[in-house]
């Protein structure tokens, strides 16, 4: 009786054991995003670099009174911050700067991609 009953126990042991496992959904479902980084042609402050801003930062630095100080959300607020380096700095994890955004994933490459070349293109409102 205690056999069958181990031998039981290890049976449900084991197949737990291999029914259950980790993938990362990110390299089996890979997104767009990842698929298609064209940062060859000049980025577009309003197609490309706000909707980045407002999945990534607009949800604690608001233009009114943002989290540690830094405001944006408006154009001028964001250009501001991207003119003195304290964007970049902070969403590449920069030495020196606080990583952003705070509690969630560094940025994709793309991503990072897409708004050092705005940046570097002048920051412009386009």
């Amino acid at each position: 009786m205690k056999k069958s009953i181990l031998f039981l126990l290890i049976g449900f042991l084991v197949i737990s054991f291999y029914s259950c496992y980790y993938d990362k959904a990110d390299l089996l479902y890979p997104t767009g995003a990842a698929v298609s980084c064209d940062t060859s042609t000049v980025i577009s402050y309003s197609q490309k670099v706000v909707p980045l801003l407002k999945n990534q930062c607009y949800g604690c630095h608001t233009p009114t009174g943002g989290s540690g100080g830094i405001n944006m959300g408006t154009y001028a607020t964001d250009k501001a911050i991207a003119v003195n380096g304290k964007l970049y700095g902070s969403i590449s994890h920069a030495a020196g700067f606080i990583p952003m955004p705070q509690g969630t994933s560094k940025m994709t490459t793309c991503q990072l991609a897409a708004i050092k070349k705005w940046i570097d293109g002048g920051a412009l409102n386009n």
